[in-house]
């Protein structure tokens, strides 16, 4: 394999020190134009291209982020991914992109690799086993080490860093209002993400929209599905009270197995059992029918995620509070929810 052409080869070549080499390439006026025209073309004819790493490192930017995402094939994350990636790519930077598969152990690891290797700072989504742990030592002592760090959807009050965050309660509570208003009596929430934050959130806001319409909070009908139950088993459980008309499931994938699991049981849809849930997925659009959908906007969290991140990276020596800005939800009316 021929070796790639450096500024030290060439400097050797024409028997000249590497700072002219790399002056003459800038076009530099303290370089002759003879000698400049001489070095650009043998550069040219030896296929030479500058080591933007080594030239980053030398100004101590890398202009590289590590990017910890707890599960590639959840649909709001693929979607935060993109918007990063989208401002990244315009502030010329570039992803080391890493996934903890929701373990805690996978996450410190990951971490230690990232801070010791040439990045210039880290954007985050907790991993499920973390939250459950609730110990972020790791990312505390990342931040003690002076690496700039952006935590999105998944964050803890332990850590002093910026933050992006969906307003879940929120969300929850629009959406079980929507299913209130549309006529439904008794709506039942179903959980497979009872251990995370943002899932605690959306209960709350499903309890706040039931207060709010004098409706009595029974915890029979707040579902939560662990990992090793089988869900169809404890839905039909559920669903053999035929007085529940209506659904918010908090996790996408569970909106869908609902969907399969009800049109088997003949439900009408939505005229006798209408369902709501969380992420806007494409998946959703074009089941039949329709579900209804609290969406994130992941891109735009992934992008505000982003631009957080590479402002304190250049602006470093202009210090400034930690903010943690919060993304307000969108509910989309598909097939799934009666109209009202």
């Amino acid at each position: 394999m021929k070796k790639r052409i450096t500024l030290k080869d060439i400097a050797k070549n024409f028997n000249v020190s590497i700072a002219t080499v790399s002056k003459a390439l800038k076009d530099s006026h303290e370089i002759s134009p003879n000698t400049k025209s001489k070095i650009k073309e043998y550069a040219k004819l030896h296929h030479y291209k500058p080591n933007v790493t080594a030239l980053n490192l030398l100004n101590k930017n890398t202009k590289t982020i590590g990017v910890v995402i707890p599960n590639i094939m959840n649909t709001f994350f693929a979607k935060v991914f993109m918007g990063i990636e989208h401002i990244a790519s315009q502030k010329g930077y570039q992803l080391v992109s890493c996934i903890s598969n929701e373990s805690y152990e996978k996450e410190v690891k990951t971490i230690d690799l990232l801070k010791h290797g040439h990045l210039d700072g880290i954007i985050i989504s907790l991993a499920e086993e973390t939250q459950v742990k609730q110990n972020v030592t790791h990312l505390k002592n990342t931040l003690n080490e002076g690496v700039p760090m952006v935590m999105f959807d998944r964050v803890s009050d332990e850590l002093e860093c910026d933050k992006v965050i969906v307003n879940d309660l929120e969300g929850a509570y629009h959406a079980t209002c929507h299913l209130i208003k549309s006529g439904c009596k008794k709506v039942a929430l179903v959980s497979v993400i009872d251990n995370l934050s943002v899932g605690k959130l959306r209960v709350e806001g499903y309890k706040k929209a039931l207060t709010t319409f004098n409706i009595p909070i029974e915890e029979r009908l707040i579902v939560r599905i662990g990992h090793h139950e089988d869900f169809d088993t404890v839905m039909k459980i559920i669903l053999a009270d035929k007085s529940i008309d209506g659904l918010l499931c908090l996790e996408e994938s569970a909106a869908v197995n609902v969907l399969h699991l009800v049109k088997r049981m003949t439900y009408k849809i939505p005229e006798e059992l209408s369902i709501a849930c969380f992420t806007n997925g494409k998946l959703l659009q074009h089941l039949s029918p329709s579900i209804s959908a609290i969406s994130q906007h992941g891109k735009y969290i992934g992008e505000t995620a982003a631009k957080m991140l590479i402002d304190r990276i250049e602006n470093e020596d202009l210090p400034k509070p930690c903010e943690t800005k919060i993304i307000k939800t969108s509910l989309i009316e598909r097939e799934s929810t009666k109209q009202f």
